[in-house]
């Protein structure tokens, strides 16, 4: 799998978890990173050296919501540059924060499963485009 990890941005302890046990029943070796706040994660990425694997974010959480957030990192220069695939995973599958994420460049906009398998096709499916994508992490 690329390197760099993965960061995961959730508020649901639960919803952590299960991501956590799906990521790991694919196998995939990657540290995974979360953030239950799309703040803590925003000062993370402006902090670390590290080059992320992936962004999986919720859309709704408390404060700065996800699309805050991704927006957050298209308006920084440092970030945007960093060119981290960032996808959406969420209960919000309405047209207009599907529209608004892609005016974001998000690279993917998923509803969440409802079964445990579900969730483990869907990020083998994600994983395994991004390690065979040319980006930053990868080149």
């Amino acid at each position: 799998m690329t390197k760099g990890p993965i960061i995961i941005v959730e508020d649901d302890i639960d919803d952590q978890e299960i991501y956590s046990d799906a990521i790991r029943a694919i196998q995939v070796p990657n540290e995974i990173r979360y953030f239950d706040r799309a703040e803590k994660a925003l000062d993370y990425l402006l902090t670390t050296q590290e080059q992320p694997f992936i962004i999986l974010s919720d859309v709704n959480m408390p404060q700065v919501n996800g699309l805050e957030f991704k927006q957050q990192i298209q308006n920084n220069d440092y970030l945007r540059e960093k060119g981290i695939p960032f996808v959406f995973i969420s209960t919000n599958a309405s047209a207009s924060a599907v529209r608004l994420a892609h005016q974001l460049s998000v690279q993917g906009y998923f509803q969440k499963p409802g079964s445990f398998q579900a969730i483990k096709d869907m990020l083998r499916t994600l994983f395994n485009y991004w390690e065979l994508s040319k980006h930053i992490n990868n080149t």
